[in-house]
């Protein structure tokens, strides 16, 4: 269940869908504007699922690893901040990834360290898990409870530097609080999952249901209704500010009701859309790369290279878009490979210089800042 294939699949059709989504300008469309949120939280869904289904299983937590991780999400944001001159929160999605990655590692490498304890392959007890996923919890609920109190924790430098937009911390706000429960729900997931798992409770096997039929049937059913209950909610909505109040709360339930309608049959559990997978291998650079090259003006306006003839144009841009978006893709995963080191000692330096270099950037950038203001 939620395999690499089916993963990679759900990303790309969903950035298909989010490409389509903001070339059209659809975000005035009420009902469009909450799916595509529901989008966005399956995405941090994953990130959580991910990540702690990773650290469940391996138990590993060296440099090396956050440093992977780190170079692939950033790479690309970084040497266009640089060059473009845009700040870190114009990509917004990266900044928060990575963020929720790093409360991911945190919460889980802190000690007692969750996962895999040794080569028998017994892992953390069950109530350490749930603990750890509590607290995280309770400091969500905690951060979320007062805007002042959240600004106040990410208005230190140098990490205000990378949170502000136009000098304040709102967008960063706005961003974080309407899927703080995103990752949380995706971790909750992939340890409540790896416990049936390991209790034997589930079946998949080939063409087998996940569940008994009769759980099956009823769990179907039921996400069925759930799902279209919420796209309902979602058309009687009368404004962005209620949706946006309730999305947290009720976001997962379409996210659960999707997994479950994609994994309980077998059949459909077992095969994946090649088509799909492709895209969501690189759905990171196309999300970046829209910005300068398939977007104009800030995301506001659409590049145009052929004046006059608007298929045309689209169909050249969206083909060159992809191309670039591909071959980045490649790239990074190439230096990924070559820059970051398997031994944690020697990635820890690396780290460092490059930490060092990026902390020089933000005090020449906040040096400047502070003389344009005088």
């Amino acid at each position: 269940m939620l395999n690499r294939e089916q993963t990679d699949e759900w990303k790309g059709w969903m950035q298909l869908i989010i490409l389509i989504y903001h070339i059209s300008g659809a975000s005035t469309f009420l009902p469009v504007y909450m799916h595509i949120r529901v989008l966005v939280a399956a995405y941090l869904f994953q990130t959580g699922y991910g990540h702690f289904s990773y650290f469940w299983k391996s138990g590993e937590y060296g440099i090396s690893r956050i440093c992977q991780i780190l170079f692939r999400l950033n790479f690309l944001v970084v040497v266009l901040c640089l060059v473009m001159n845009r700040p870190y929160q114009f990509y917004y999605f990266v900044p928060l990834v990575t963020f929720w990655f790093m409360v991911i590692y945190g919460t889980l490498g802190i000690w007692p360290q969750t996962g895999k304890k040794d080569e028998n392959g017994s892992c953390s007890p069950y109530w350490e898990v749930v603990l750890k996923l509590l607290a995280l919890l309770l400091c969500i609920c905690l951060l979320s409870a007062s805007q002042s109190s959240f600004e106040n924790v990410f208005s230190l430098w140098p990490i205000s530097k990378l949170f502000e937009w136009q000098g304040f911390l709102h967008e960063w706000w706005f961003r974080w609080k309407l899927d703080r429960f995103a990752v949380l729900h995706g971790m909750f997931f992939a340890f409540l999952y790896g416990a049936l798992k390991k209790s034997h409770l589930l079946s998949e096997g080939k063409g087998e249901t996940l569940f008994t039929p009769r759980m099956s049937s009823f769990l179907l059913f039921t996400s069925v209704v759930v799902f279209l209950t919420y796209s309902i909610w979602c058309a009687s909505c009368k404004n962005k500010a209620e949706c946006n109040e309730h999305h947290p709360y009720f976001s997962v339930l379409q996210i659960l009701s999707f997994v479950l309608i994609r994994n309980i049959p077998g059949y459909v559990r077992s095969v994946y859309s090649s088509f799909f997978a492709w895209f969501g291998k690189i759905s990171l650079e196309l999300f970046i790369c829209q910005y300068h090259i398939w977007l104009a003006a800030d995301t506001k306006g659409i590049l145009v290279l052929i004046p006059g003839s608007p298929v045309l144009n689209i169909i050249i841009s969206t083909f060159i878009f992809v191309l670039v978006a591909h071959e980045i893709s490649q790239i990074t995963n190439d230096l990924v490979q070559i820059t970051i080191p398997k031994d944690n000692s020697v990635a820890l330096k690396r780290m460092l210089c490059v930490a060092i270099f990026l902390f020089g950037i933000l005090a020449l950038s906040s040096f400047e800042q502070m003389n344009k203001l005088k």
